[in-house]
């Protein structure tokens, strides 16, 4: 592909040869001659200047140097565009395999694939496009809609509502039952789970992944949401549009989370908070209760300036107490009158 095309693709400007042509992407100090690479911040300007690639995307021009520039507003969203045009995904292959095992009530759109030792319920419904990788499982009355790609060993169990255009990766769990139990006469009596999970449309979940079914209603996750490996949603949690969620990350019951939310990873949110759209969560934090839109850190999660501080303080308080015990020494002769003899 020349390199004009492919700033046409994502309305960037070429700085020199536009009619480079462009064979292959590659990270900066990795890059040869017909690669394209980008640079996302002054920090890599050294490694740019040494690169071998034909071409660097780049937000400003980068002064004294002859290879040929790409500028547009988000470099890395380029870079993304290119990754997309010259490493193109698995090409699946419309078809339903004989090895699967298909209910006669099971609603297939077209162009679906099914491959081998998936294992599809009664009455479910999938969208034109999607595929289903070996050894799914859906349960009954579950809806996928179109162009999904369900990763090999899903488990997506009965009742479970998921949009358009929804990636789940290997080994993800969709439905499982919440955890919740009463304890009566000496034991943990489990609490029936009788709702869903609605997944909306352009969803990405990561790979082992839990997201149980409400015990009432919908556990529901947003539109446009990304959601990172090893994530646990307990039942009935609401997380809004476009909100990413970083692995390890626990979230318990009940917890409503807003639009374009970042948690970063290991946060443990406890049940019943609810988190403002725009919220950043910093990883290793513990959220509770009610929190305002902001930036949080730290267990109990607080404003993360306030954190910042409180670290500072931290790594000072061997000193503080040496002082600290300096001074109480000091006031203890004191009072004993050693100090003033000390002076005779």
């Amino acid at each position: 592909m020349k390199l004009k095309d492919f700033a046409d693709i994502v309305k960037g400007i070429v700085q020199g040869d536009p009619e480079i042509e462009i064979t292959g992407v590659a990270g900066i100090m990795d890059a040869k001659e017909g690669d394209i690479t980008f640079v996302s911040s002054a920090k890599y300007l050294k490694q740019a200047r040494e690169s071998k690639a034909s071409c660097i995307i780049v937000k400003e021009p980068i002064p004294d140097i002859t290879t040929t520039q790409l500028c547009i507003s988000n470099p890395y969203f380029a870079f993304a565009k290119a990754l997309e045009y010259f490493h193109a995904g698995p090409a699946f292959q419309p078809g339903i395999s004989k090895m699967a095992i298909i209910s006669d009530s099971a609603r297939l759109g077209k162009n679906s694939s099914v491959y081998p030792f998936a294992y599809l319920s009664d009455d479910i419904s999938i969208g034109d496009g999607t595929v289903i990788l070996p050894g799914v499982f859906i349960g009954e009355k579950t809806i996928i809609g179109k162009q999904c790609v369900i990763h090999p060993n899903v488990v997506i169990r009965e009742g479970v509502t998921i949009g358009d255009r929804v990636i789940i990766h290997a080994g993800t769990v969709i439905g499982s039952d919440g955890f919740g139990y009463v304890f009566e006469k000496g034991i943990h009596y489990k609490i029936p789970q009788v709702g869903g999970v609605i997944i909306e449309d352009d969803v990405e979940i990561g790979s082992n992944v839990s997201i149980d079914r409400a015990t009432i209603g919908n556990t529901i996750i947003g539109k446009g949401t990304k959601i990172d490996n090893l994530t646990q949603i307990a039942h009935n949690v609401k997380i809004g549009q476009n909100s990413l969620i970083v692995a390890q990350v626990g979230i318990s019951g009940s917890v409503d989370i807003g639009d374009y939310v970042t948690i970063a990873g290991q946060v443990g949110i406890a049940d019943h908070a609810s988190i403002e759209s725009g919220t950043m969560i910093a990883a290793q934090s513990g959220v509770t209760g009610n929190i305002p839109k902001g930036a949080y850190s730290g267990s109990p999660a607080i404003p993360h300036k306030n954190w910042l501080r409180s670290q500072s303080l931290f790594a000072k308080l061997p000193e503080i107490n040496r002082r600290l015990r300096e001074l109480e020494d000091k006031l203890s002769r004191l009072e004993k009158g050693d100090l003033n003899d000390e002076h005779k």
